[in-house]
């Protein structure tokens, strides 16, 4: 769970021209940029919430807070760029006016740019015949292109379908229901055909790209195989050693199918729907003229795969079809991050970081736990029953810890003093847990993030995380409330 950081960037040419990065809080982008850096270009972001690129280690970078539909921002961003990435889509945002939203988006970039005198725009679009798309999504990613080069800017678009990565949402989509369900009954689209890329090729093509700066135009990308959705959900299986049955079928309603991958995999709905919407469209490469142009040899469908299922192996993931999502307000939620299942509790605390982070590390052992205790502890004897480590360990010192310590049926993952602690559970359940708490300053306070998450291992993983919500509905929210006491109270 831990996520990567980037390998050490070489220093930046203060001779090369100056690149814009639109989305880099996203999945593509918080993977280019330190690729962009390590090539030895400038390098500025513009992004909406700036904070949540500040854990990252990219050196020398400027970071610009706006909106590429804000023209004042886009002014101050757009500055002295001579190229700029758009990686900015409305994907997994449930608003019925997405397209026109991201039309308008677009449109206001664009003439930002031509203003600013950028001289060219690179895009990362949606691969598939624009007269036989049957989603909005698609045919939305194929307009924005289009608006991006309206006001006489160069624009170089390539076009791409699946993206085979660790954390990127259509891999997240095809693991999870091959890892859950050893029988699938599935509607139709499984047999539509995909052109599948590694992440790794696409962030290639467009590193690539500013080695080509006349280049412009609609480039389709794709990896080394040409499949069905079913053939890419049985070649995962095969990598894993999981025996699989799939049974396409005919489903009266779509929405049926958008229903099932929301309740199967951590993929919410609003992004599940355009998801399965696009997976009902044919999305291969017809223009080769990629492979003629740039140097990128893509790989293979199995090699990519191998690759995402390493850095998961490896706890190695540095970005996720999550990243880019808005953070979670006031209050109390169910979602998901980086493929697992959470429940999230945030609250405003008037109180200083250290005195949070230290009510936080007091958890456990006598301390006890400051919500349905006795829950706790029942929790505990069920483990022993099943031969787990129960609540028995204690803890090493009631206030202080360290990275590696045990906390009853937990063990200290992570530890930043005043700003993270994270245990991870080991516990007998068919899946992994861990319990993880930041702490940030806001205004004179500080916002306290209590998550829980949950990678459920097969359909038992996943019955029981549903089985055991109740109890976290009455269990979490408590303990939030009495850390934010306590905090208040050392105050």
């Amino acid at each position: 769970m831990n996520p990567a950081k980037p390998q050490g960037a070489t220093l930046m040419d203060p001779g090369k021209p100056l690149i814009l990065v639109t989305g880099a809080t996203g999945y593509i982008g918080g993977r280019l940029v330190p690729k962009l850096l390590e090539a030895g270009h400038r390098v500025r972001c513009l992004s909406r919430n700036p904070e949540r690129l500040a854990g990252r280690s990219w050196p020398g970078v400027q970071m610009v807070k706006g909106d590429v539909s804000d023209s004042a921002s886009l002014e101050a961003a757009l500055a002295g760029v001579a190229q700029a990435y758009y990686l900015v889509h409305a994907m997994g945002e449930d608003r019925p006016d997405f397209r026109g939203r991201d039309l308008r988006q677009a449109l206001a970039f664009a003439e930002a740019c031509a203003k600013a005198d950028v001289r060219r725009i690179i895009y990362l679009g949606g691969l598939g015949d624009p007269t036989r798309h049957r989603s909005d999504h698609l045919a939305s990613r194929q307009e924005v292109g289009a608006a991006l080069g309206s006001t006489g800017v160069p624009v170089l678009e390539f076009r791409a379908a699946v993206i085979v990565g660790s954390g990127s949402a259509s891999f997240e989509m095809i693991r999870h229901l091959t890892e859950r369900l050893p029988v699938m009954i599935t509607p139709r689209w499984v047999n539509t055909r995909c052109q599948p890329i590694g992440v790794r090729d696409v962030l290639a093509y467009l590193r690539e790209a500013l080695s080509h700066p006349q280049v412009e135009g609609i480039f389709e990308i794709g990896g080394g195989d040409v499949l069905s959705y079913r053939e890419m959900m049985l070649a995962y299986a095969e990598t894993r050693g999981l025996r699989r049955t799939i049974l396409p079928m005919n489903v009266p309603l779509p929405i049926l199918s958008v229903l099932w991958v929301d309740l199967m995999t951590p993929i919410p709905l609003a992004l599940a729907g355009p998801l399965v919407e696009g997976a009902s469209t044919e999305v291969v490469v017809r223009d080769p003229r990629a492979l003629d142009v740039f140097s990128v040899r893509p790989l293979t469908y199995r090699e990519s795969l191998a690759l995402a299922l390493q850095r998961l192996d490896e706890d190695a993931v540095e970005t996720t079809w999550a990243s880019s999502l808005a953070g979670e307000p006031e209050g109390s939620s169910l979602g998901s991050h980086e493929g697992m299942l959470l429940a999230r509790h945030s609250r405003h605390v008037k109180a200083r970081p250290e005195a949070v982070f230290q009510v936080c590390c007091a958890l456990g052992g006598e301390n006890g736990w400051p919500a349905g205790n006795w829950l706790w502890q029942m929790r505990g004897w069920m483990d022993r029953a099943l031969r787990g480590t129960g609540m028995r360990r204690g803890r090493r010192h009631p206030r202080e810890l360290r990275v590696g310590d045990p906390v009853d049926f937990w063990r200290v993952e992570a530890l930043e003093p005043d700003h993270l602690l994270r245990l991870r559970s080991e516990m007998k359940v068919d899946g992994h847990a861990w319990l993880q708490f930041i702490i940030r300053p806001e205004g004179t306070g500080t916002r306290l993030e209590q998550t829980a998450f949950f990678e459920p291992h097969g359909l038992l993983g996943l019955l029981y995380w549903y089985a055991v919500l109740p109890f976290h509905w009455f269990v979490f929210p408590g303990m939030i409330r009495a850390l934010k006491k306590r905090a208040e109270a050392v105050m």
